[in-house]
């Protein structure tokens, strides 16, 4: 069977590029990061592929954003004897195939995808430090009442019982609890 893999970072992102025109048997799609390898549909897919299964991603930064998470689900599938194929840079990974050029192109390819999803995290981490020293960005407003988690709290409930009224989270009971009035 012939399966395909797409994944874009975000719910607006548009998948209709990746893959676009090729005959697949069965198309696993995520809309989330490809920062780790723990995601819905590619989890699906590991269950879902069999011996002599081919797997088409558009290119490498779509099955993973590391190099180590590409070389580990390259060889998963591989120890499953399902081979991976890499349209955009012409790759293909099989269990009975070792070639030492592709073997480069990956490392050299991942190491690149690598470097730009660094380099995009660490952009953002500037432009969100600009933006709080000129007072543009603050970060997620506060949304508990406090006054509630203090009043519970003089009423002798306990930290759990607090948050299982208000509904948030024990942590941030505890953090209000330390906090002036």
């Amino acid at each position: 069977m012939k399966l395909g893999y797409i994944r874009v970072s975000t719910i607006d992102q548009n998948t209709a590029r990746q893959l676009d025109g090729l005959e697949l048997d069965k198309v696993f799609e995520d809309k989330c990061s490809g920062s780790n390898s723990d995601r819905p549909a590619l989890n699906l897919l590991k269950d879902y592929a069999r011996e002599g299964d081919t797997i088409l991603v558009h290119d490498i930064s779509r099955l993973a954003r590391n190099i180590s998470d590409l070389i580990e689900l390259i060889k998963f599938f591989n120890n499953k004897l399902v081979s991976i194929q890499f349209v955009k840079e012409n790759l293909i990974f099989s269990h009975d195939s070792s070639n030492p050029i592709n073997n480069l192109m990956l490392a050299l390819l991942g190491a690149v995808y690598q470097f730009e999803r660094e380099m995009i995290l660490e952009r953002q981490k500037e432009g969100i430090a600009k933006a709080k020293l000129e007072g543009k960005y603050k970060g997620k407003p506060n949304t508990i009442d406090r006054q509630s988690v203090w009043d519970l709290l003089d009423q002798g409930l306990s930290i759990r019982k607090v948050a299982k009224n208000l509904g948030i989270s024990p942590v941030s009971v505890q953090k209000i609890k330390f906090e002036q009035k």
